[in-house]
């Protein structure tokens, strides 16, 4: 979900070309969630193996990770590791948004409702123990490096970022910059149609604001993320007109009288002072063609002549048909 930032910060255009030879961290859990959301039958049902497996996440992985690096871009996976006890409350929400939304796809296919069917399934959407794992697991036979954070996903990969292990996040999530993220890009991995592009510069997105990464942080908690509700009634443009005028969250609180059910200095220390993996390392390999095609076609019935054609782009680097290994 994230913070919702959309009408106070505005992107620049970029192009796919401007991100040939550069690393990209992904928040896997963003990433994935988009596949197994997006990736679906027309009245909803995702894509699924024989054993009713759910593959949407495979699917994703497989075809949108090939398209990037043909474009000469490479990826590294970030998934999440233990999240703050703060954030529970918007997981138990979620929680319940999924089971609810559930109960209403079912309800909808059940009266023929194919359109409402769709999008309540989009909602229903999960993130399981095996998605994860099988994910990792189709990762390493496709070569390409993923990163165990010890928190949160996007934390890690803001971290990669500004010590320039990577050029920017990939993310629909606005919280990347909360956390440092000296760039982020939205829709990468956005699978059918045209990919809109959107790249967020941090410098720039706070010389326009006229305020520092702490105010934006300060504006974040008022508006309500991940880890706090945020005060009622205020979203991101008063949030930064409260903030502009009394300088900070906690001369704010005083002024308007304001009680937060999780102390400021504790909100603010999530985004500022995270933990954070510094011991990684990323290397990309050829993909393990015998090992993709056993795992996607033999186990989940994947379809080998599509699955090879996605694989043969990983030696599409660039005009000269240069292989992974030259390649790195």
């Amino acid at each position: 979900m994230g913070v919702k930032f959309r009408d106070i910060v505005s992107p620049d255009s970029i192009k796919f070309q401007d991100l040939e030879s550069k690393i990209i961290a992904l928040d896997a859990s963003n990433v994935i969630y988009q596949f197994l959301s997006s990736i679906r039958q027309p009245d909803g049902t995702p894509l699924m193996d024989q054993n009713r497996n759910i593959t949407s996440h495979f699917s994703g992985i497989l075809y949108r990770t090939s398209s990037l690096i043909e474009k000469g871009i490479k990826p590294v996976y970030i998934f999440d590791g233990v999240s703050d006890i703060l954030k529970k409350g918007t997981q138990d929400k979620r929680r319940e948004v999924k089971v609810e939304s559930q109960k209403k796809w079912e309800e909808a296919l059940e009266e023929g409702r194919i359109k409402d069917a769709r999008k309540y399934a989009v909602r229903s959407s999960r993130m399981s123990r095996s998605i994860i794992e099988g994910s990792k697991k189709l990762l390493e036979l496709l070569g390409v490096p993923y990163i165990q954070a010890i928190g949160e996903g996007e934390a890690q990969a803001s971290y990669m970022v500004e010590k320039g292990d990577a050029w920017c996040v990939g993310s629909q999530d606005y919280d990347c910059l909360l956390f440092g993220a000296t760039r982020m890009v939205r829709n990468l991995t956005i699978t059918g149609g045209k990919a809109n592009l959107e790249l967020f510069d941090l410098k720039k997105v706070l010389e326009k604001l006229e305020i520092n990464r702490e105010q934006l942080v300060d504006i974040a908690i008022l508006v309500g993320t991940d880890f706090n509700r945020g005060v009622k009634g205020i979203g991101a443009k008063t949030g930064l007109k409260l903030i502009k005028e009394h300088e900070n969250i906690f001369n704010v609180m005083e002024k308007l009288d304001i009680q937060l059910e999780v102390e400021p200095e504790v909100l603010r220390s999530i985004f500022l002072k995270h933990d954070f993996k510094s011991d990684y390392q990323l290397k990309w390999k050829s993909p393990d063609i015998d090992g993709v095609v056993g795992f996607l076609c033999g186990e989940h019935d994947f379809s080998e002549p599509r699955v090879l054609s996605a694989l043969d782009k990983f030696k599409k680097i660039d005009n000269n048909q240069k292989s992974l290994e030259d390649w790195f």
